[in-house]
């Protein structure tokens, strides 16, 4: 770790306290929210975060006490999965209660045609708590459209401060010299570290939420931590900001903020490490302002790792239907609901919170836009549900994969696998041939739920190739 123990305003000795109380927080289980009153939601996200890159997760090269601490408080999913391997398709999932190919622009992988987006015209957990009497703000990146057609606010958001597009310098907020950065409709210029800026702005929501004690809300703090450029707010950061800004992408035609030729082991850890400081500094604000046992705290990611992150005890990395690619962290505190320490092995997916989340605020989804996801209220109480079937799709190297119960179909380039995923997470031993029922019953699943699906061969994907991660020799075939 750098010798530069201050990240933005905030030093070390600010986390190591935010952790102090999210461990005094422990001591008090069964706090229940106050009588009669809906509760609030603030849904966190990290980008690109892997499975096991908190330190309650398994990361070894650093600490993140903080998010150690609301695992502590609350509940832990051992089978938290995003809905896709990529950021905006994920988005649209956890948006709409539903597999993000029902809709056109979920079938891009990630986001990148300016001409498309999520039609304002569709519920959204936003519209939908909107209507129901709720507050609702979105901090951080949307990447669901551009303006003037699609947008936040146009989806139900009251408020909106971030980021457009996929990602952003942390210093310059650009990508490919053109700034990205909106208080609602209007491009500003700030100056800060973007991880420490959401953080910030978060804050300034809390604050204008206390003053409303009677009217309860929803705050989408979508970070983009710790997603490329690898940046940390640090001498060293600064310096690589400045020349990205200065020399642009290092491999011709991608961006320059895909920064091939950066990073390390101790910048990333600066970048999860400011991430986990922030988040303290939230939730920290929450209490302060008296909301915290009304308040319903769930911290997840997008998608699987890459690069710098550490997937274990998975392979595969964002873009691909290995665990890795898909499996994320899932830690929820619920007053009143979520016992402190716990943890479950029931998968859960994005898709889950919109009838969560609903269900908690008295109203339900859309009639013609019925949810795909399940209310997860009986796990977070420590129950379980009925075994359904999960699945995802992935354009690139036409990537299928369905799981029920603790098997998981997988099927890349034409190659199909069977696996145990909770007996072998690495994937490596085929049942295909050993358990052909199950393949079977799994593979007919897939096929028929994808036939209600939206398939579009114009749609883009992305994928690594060995030009860009020498550990994908063999994936540009």
């Amino acid at each position: 770790m750098s010798e530069d123990t201050t990240i933005g305003k905030f030093t070390r000795r600010d986390v190591i306290g935010a952790a102090g109380a999210a461990t005094l927080a422990v001591t008090v289980p069964g706090l229940a929210q106050t009588p009669g009153r809906r509760p609030n939601f603030l849904f966190i996200m990290a980008d690109d975060l892997g499975y096991a890159d908190l330190s309650c997760y398994g990361r070894r090269e650093y600490q993140t006490p903080v998010l150690d601490g609301l695992a502590a408080q609350g509940l832990k999913f051992n089978h938290g999965y995003a809905n896709s391997a990529v950021c905006s398709a994920t988005r649209v999932g956890l948006i709409t209660g539903r597999y993000q190919y029902r809709v056109r622009v979920g079938l891009e992988e990630p986001l990148g045609n300016r001409e498309l987006g999520l039609e304002p015209s569709h519920p959204t957990l936003p519209s939908l708590l909107k209507g129901a009497g709720y507050h609702t703000g979105l901090v951080g990146k949307w990447h669901l459209g551009w303006l003037p057609d699609f947008g936040p606010q146009l989806s139900g958001y009251d408020e909106f401060w971030g980021i457009r597009g996929g990602g952003v310098d942390y210093f310059t907020h650009k990508v490919n010299g053109q700034p990205d950065l909106w208080d609602g409709d209007v491009q500003i210029e700030e100056v800060g570290y973007m991880t420490d800026m959401m953080a910030d702005r978060a804050i300034e929501y809390l604050d204008a939420r206390g003053g409303e004690v009677n009217r309860p809300w929803l705050l989408s703090l979508h970070f983009t931590a710790p997603h490329w450029p690898w940046e940390a707010n640090d001498a060293k950061g600064r310096a690589e900001s400045a020349r990205l800004d200065e020399h642009g992408p290092t491999i011709p035609g991608s961006l320059d903020i895909t920064h091939f030729d950066g990073g390390d082991m101790e910048t990333y850890a600066g970048m999860v490490t400011s991430l986990d400081m922030n988040v303290g500094r939230v939730l920290a604000r929450l209490a302060e302002l008296g909301m915290e046992q009304d308040t319903v705290v769930v911290f997840t990611s997008d998608n699987g790792g890459e690069r710098f992150s550490d997937n274990w005890p998975f392979t595969g990395i964002k873009t691909e239907l290995l665990e890795g690619g898909m499996r994320v962290p899932l830690l929820v505190k619920w007053p009143g609901l979520t016992l402190p320490g716990t943890e479950t092995d029931v998968p859960a997916m994005s898709m889950d919170f919109l009838p969560t989340f609903l269900a908690a605020a008295g109203t339900s989804p859309h009639p013609d836009y019925p949810s795909d996801g399940v209310d997860l209220r009986p796990v977070l109480a420590g129950g379980t549900l009925p075994e359904r079937t999960l699945f995802w799709r992935f354009w690139a190297k036409d990537q299928k994969a369905a799981r029920r119960g603790d098997f998981k179909y997988l099927s890349i380039a034409g190659e199909e696998y069977l696996f145990d995923v909770v007996a072998d997470p690495l994937e490596r031993a085929n049942l295909k041939y050993r358990r052909p029922e199950i393949f079977e019953s799994l593979k007919t699943a897939f096929n028929d739920w994808n036939e209600g699906m939206l398939a579009d061969p114009n749609a883009s994907s992305y994928r690594f190739t060995p030009r860009e991660l020498a550990d994908h020799f063999g994936w540009d075939s």
